[in-house]
């Protein structure tokens, strides 16, 4: 099937997105009954995650796709999505391999300031979008069970650009108080918002968005997808109606 349209099922079923293969390949591993087909221009997997009906999909880099392929999914009737994948981290403190799970995103590359607007809010749009209170509940306490592994509740800064600069990122620290940066989440949760559907955004640090960041990144990626993903199950094995 290449279209939308689709009757909206019944019951709970997920979306899950990433930007990157190395986000859903392990997730895709686990996908049980898995069946595939197009929508929308993107691929879609569907099939049963930990007990519940989900469709994975790769969104690809930037917010433009980010925002395509959520709402592909929220056309399909998908009650709850899951953001997953690896960011750059922000607040003072944070390491590689941390995960932040997000209280909310902004856009931090949007500036209509010349008309008077605070940088970073789209003109009777706002500026941030909320996470689902339970789906980040779920988030930390999946986290916490990864053991070694430092979770915090924080905002994520989504913007067109990749961070290697330490002065940009310690301005989006300071401008929006986010805790990491990275390119598409706060397009799913605007899109999210406006379909009505809950959303939380789970990242895995991949590198200190930094001048460093580059090598850090094509390093730790792995690692960092390993511990997304392992939060994203452990979300949905908390879930009622398993």
């Amino acid at each position: 099937m290449t279209g939308l349209g689709k009757a909206p099922p019944k019951g709970t079923l997920f979306g899950i997105i990433g930007a990157m293969d190395e986000e859903l390949t392990l997730l895709r591993g686990a996908l049980q009954d898995a069946r595939e087909e197009r929508a929308g221009g993107f691929t879609l997997f569907s099939g049963t995650l930990a007990g519940h009906a989900a469709l994975l999909a790769q969104c690809g880099i930037g917010k433009v796709n980010a925002g395509a392929l959520a709402q592909v999914l929220a056309l399909r009737g998908v009650s709850h999505v899951l953001f997953t994948g690896v960011a750059g981290g922000l607040q003072p403190g944070l390491k590689v391999g941390d995960l932040v799970v997000s209280t909310d995103a902004v856009q931090h590359d949007v500036d209509v300031t010349a008309l008077g607007y605070p940088v970073g809010t789209i003109p009777g749009e706002g500026a941030a979008w909320p996470a689902d209170a339970h789906l980040l509940e779920l988030a930390l306490t999946a986290a916490a069970d990864l053991g070694g592994v430092r979770a915090v509740a924080g905002r994520v800064a989504s913007g067109d650009q990749f961070i290697a600069d330490p002065a940009k990122g310690r301005w989006l620290h300071e401008t929006f108080g986010a805790a990491c940066a990275e390119m598409e989440g706060a397009a799913v949760a605007q899109v999210c918002h406006k379909a009505g559907v809950p959303f939380v955004i789970i990242r895995s640090l991949s590198d200190s968005a930094d001048e460093g960041a580059e090598t850090d990144f094509r390093t730790f990626t792995a690692l960092a997808a390993e511990r997304a993903k392992r939060v994203v199950l452990g979300v949905l094995e908390r879930f009622p109606g398993r």
